[in-house]
């Protein structure tokens, strides 16, 4: 009796630390596949991990696409501003009655 009172500690140990690294090791493979599925999902919107960190590719746009987006921004953002109450002294020249006066005749040397 006293030689089994001696190994039950000891299997249960073995037993404990198997049942521990069982875990650790499922643990490890998730959190690996979790790893590889979300690299991969970066990858696909140009953003790679490396040994000297993350590097995030820029998708090349061409001059003119740009140019002609911040244009179209422009120009809606201008078409939809308005300023109340807002006379310019270079357009929209009308008298109160509504009809546009005459413009002055320019400076001749006599």
């Amino acid at each position: 009796m006293s030689l089994l009172s001696q190994l039950v500690p000891l299997i249960l140990l073995f037993l404990g630390v198997a049942v521990a690294g069982f875990i650790g090791f499922v643990a490890y493979s998730i959190a690996s596949d979790i790893a590889d599925k979300t690299s991969k999902k970066m990858e696909k919107k140009n953003v790679t991990f490396g040994k000297e960190g993350m590097k995030i590719g820029v998708k090349e746009v061409k001059t003119e696409n740009y140019v002609d987006q911040t244009q179209s921004l422009l120009v809606k953002a201008w078409n939809f501003s308005t300023w109340p109450a807002y006379k310019s002294r270079f357009w929209n020249k009308e008298d109160e009655k509504g009809a546009p006066t005459s413009a002055r005749p320019p400076y001749v040397m006599s």
